[in-house]
């Protein structure tokens, strides 16, 4: 069941990133708003402890359900991890969601993500910075640059299920698709491949990703708390990293263009003005974490399906005429 919590809390995550101020939250003076049908739960702690507690015991789905069939199967109004929340189900909530952001909502992070993600600049709002990253990144993300990627992932692919799926009788899927995914984002990002040192970096990483989405209650000891210093670990890892590429680009021992962390480091705004490390460690952060749980779920229910579904194993072996072990990086 680990897989489908997951899942359900990085659907979470994605759903509630994107705020509803200007649809649901803001009104017209004197108006009402216009809320979805739905309850806010207890004072303070909503509905967080239902919705924690569902996947605790196994069937975290079973709080979405519920709620469509009472309240709506397109969207229903909830209080989650001390904010309001409205949580868009189905093809039709999800269509209206991903084609109005900007537009009729925005991206918008609950208020107890900004301190597991401490930002350097405190000038720039989610949404400038959000806008930042997308005019940085569009040239390693358009199609020209992903074809380059394939060559890279397919070398990853195979030491990885050398040395973590050969000559095994059983394997967890989960955990190794995490780790596969992460190191083809460390090689990527920040040009980090050496197993050892990936497994340094993943290790506080998914503190990071059990905490993140949590009870925000910053005790010791408590998954929040944990996150926050899994986090700092995390930043104070990509500095040394950060320091050490700035001397290897001074060497010429990297590239200005290997990946996306000397791509930052030597772009500069329309001032003129570049980085801070600290800035690029925060950027390059959120993108490990965005991408450390929604590819690896993805991979693992295929995985799932393909197993549940022989005459599709079947099917799509034979249509690449590859190995299989090269079946999921196409995916």
């Amino acid at each position: 069941m680990e897989l489908f919590y997951v899942s359900l809390l990085t659907s979470f995550v994605l759903l509630v990133s994107l705020a509803l101020h200007y649809l649901f939250f803001k009104s017209k003076p004197g108006l009402p708003a216009p809320l979805p049908p739905g309850r806010t739960g207890w004072p303070m702690v909503g509905e967080s402890i239902e919705f924690l507690s569902t996947g605790w015991k196994g069937h975290p789905e079973k709080f979405i359900f519920d709620r469509m069939a009472k309240y709506s199967p397109i969207v229903f109004r909830s209080h989650l991890l001390g904010e309001p929340a409205a949580v868009f189900c189905g093809a039709v909530g999800n269509k209206f969601l991903f084609s109005n952001e900007n537009k009729l909502v925005q991206s918008w992070w609950p208020s107890s993500v900004d301190k597991v993600f401490p930002s350097s600049s405190s000038t720039s709002s989610s949404k400038e910075e959000a806008i930042k990253m997308r005019k940085m990144l569009p040239n390693f993300l358009k199609p020209e640059a992903l074809q380059k990627y394939i060559g890279i992932m397919d070398q990853i692919a195979q030491k990885h299920f050398e040395s973590s799926w050969a000559n095994n009788d059983q394997v967890e899927a989960f955990p190794l698709c995490k780790t596969y995914t992460f190191w083809i984002a460390s090689k990527l990002f920040v040009s980090v491949e050496d197993p050892t040192e990936v497994a340094k970096l993943l290790e506080p990483f998914s503190v990071l990703a059990s905490g993140l989405i949590s009870v925000p209650i910053n005790l010791p000891g408590t998954p929040f708390n944990q996150a926050i210093k899994a986090s700092n670990k995390i930043r104070t890892m990509l500095v040394a990293i950060i320091k050490q590429r700035k001397i290897d680009l001074a060497d010429g021992k990297a590239s200005p263009t290997q990946d996306i962390l000397s791509h930052m480091m030597l772009t500069s705004d329309e001032n003129g003005k570049y980085m801070h490390e600290l800035d690029v460690a925060d950027k390059i952060l959120g993108l490990l974490i965005g991408g450390h749980d929604t590819a690896s779920s993805a991979c693992a229910f295929i995985i799932k399906f393909l197993a549940e579904l022989p005459e599709i194993y079947e099917g799509v072996y034979k249509g690449t005429k590859l190995r299989i072990n090269f079946i999921f990086v196409f995916f």
